[in-house]
């Protein structure tokens, strides 16, 4: 099994000892401090101190929005990086090759796709931390799958175990390829520990109609219609804001169909929208 390389910045700093001792002043307070010694000699006894007191909470408001500013470009830099590396991870598909003049990316295998994806996203990891260094390792774990299956599963695995975003994207992955590898049992496991989530990220109907599909695979025809028929039930039930039937999202859809497939008899117990009138 490959290890997954990581790479850390180290920062070094050697601080030699000055002959005669150094005091480092702020530009910003000493600009600000040169303000208040002006006001301040126009007052005497606790209205200097005032001033002063005044002057540090100035300094410090300036530095927490210097700050923040610092921390939204920093998140924009890290997102954009990662938005970069996605694009190359969905990049075109081609034999040929990118064509001459194109600025588009493609890449003649999925393999060597995703490795040039792999590369992308570690850079990202590396930089940044936090959530987006989480994310960009989720996106390494599946594209290695077309790599590395074996160590691209270990990694969903210990993903999947986070309470975070790329936890639960991780915790998808992992069900599908299970379903993939034919362990149904599993997958049937994991797509419940999503569905019982407050925020799963996934929509809750694309979750249960995943489940149910394993299902029908097992011969559990009963409970995955269950399934599909809450499912359409549900959405057929939402209103627009005009107090209309809602249009059914592409999970109840697809949820309907199916069971309409397997149990056409109880699909016939969800009424059929009526369709909205020009006049209302």
């Amino acid at each position: 099994m490959a290890r997954k390389k990581r790479r850390f910045e180290q920062l070094e700093a050697a601080a030699a000892t000055p002959k005669e001792k150094t005091i480092y002043v702020n530009p910003l307070q000493e600009k600000v401090g040169e303000r208040l010694d002006v006001a301040g000699k126009k007052l005497e006894g606790k209205g200097k101190t005032i001033l002063y007191g005044i002057g540090a909470a100035i300094v410090v408001g300036i530095l927490i929005l210097l700050f923040m500013n610092w921390n939204k470009r920093s998140e924009a830099a890290a997102q954009t990086a990662l938005g970069k590396a996605i694009e190359t991870s969905q990049a075109t598909i081609s034999e040929t090759g990118t064509p001459a003049g194109s600025n588009q990316k493609s890449f003649k295998t999925e393999k060597e796709r995703s490795e040039a994806a792999i590369v992308e996203f570690q850079a990202v990891a590396d930089k940044f931390g936090g959530d987006v260094a989480e994310k960009a390792k989720y996106f390494i774990a599946v594209n290695r799958l077309d790599v590395d299956r074996a160590a691209a599963l270990q990694e969903l695995e210990a993903i999947a175990g986070n309470n975070s975003d790329a936890g639960k994207m991780a915790k998808f992955a992992l069900a599908q390829t299970r379903v993939a590898d034919g362990r149904h049992d599993e997958a049937v496991a994991l797509y419940n520990e999503l569905i019982a989530m407050d925020n799963p990220i996934y929509a809750k109907d694309t979750l249960n109609v995943e489940l149910a599909g394993i299902l029908e695979k097992q011969g559990k025809k009963q409970e995955a219609a269950d399934i599909y028929f809450n499912v359409v039930k549900s959405a057929s039930e939402v209103k627009d804001l005009d107090g209309n039937a809602a249009r059914l999202t592409q999970s109840a859809t697809e949820a309907k169909k199916k069971l309409q497939e397997i149990d056409p008899d109880r699909a016939k117990e969800i009424p059929e929208p009526t369709p909205s009138t020009p006049f209302g």
